[in-house]
């Protein structure tokens, strides 16, 4: 393996294991829009842009869900909301910019000769 290549296999993990404590801490919340921007930097380095893109929206997304994460209980209702809504934004977008990016499947089978 390449030093890119463990990079961004450092990214990916550091990106699942954080994901996966957000809600013990909102300080997994800060370290998982520092492993998606990591991500975004390898998807960049690694000639993938659209995996780069994706990867720095999500960044942000995480950052402001860092921001918003209420440091108490008091108001988490109302906040894990607005999150819901802005994570399922950031969804549609990465999805619009896959398909857009995606190039276009060529559609039927092959003809055959039954004549042989």
């Amino acid at each position: 393996m390449d030093a890119l290549t463990l990079f961004g296999l450092f990214a990916v993990t550091a990106m699942l294991v954080t994901y996966a404590l957000e809600d013990r801490s909102h300080w997994f919340v800060l370290v998982f829009a520092a492993s998606c921007a990591l991500g975004s930097a390898y998807g960049f380095l690694q000639g993938a842009w659209p995996f780069g893109l994706v990867e720095a929206i999500w960044a942000v997304v995480a950052l402001r869900r860092w921001h918003l994460r209420p440091r108490s209980e008091r108001g988490r209702a109302r906040a894990l909301a607005v999150l819901a809504r802005e994570e399922l934004a950031a969804q549609r977008i990465a999805i619009g910019l896959i398909i857009a990016c995606t190039p276009p499947v060529q559609r039927g089978c092959p003809s055959t000769n039954r004549n042989s």
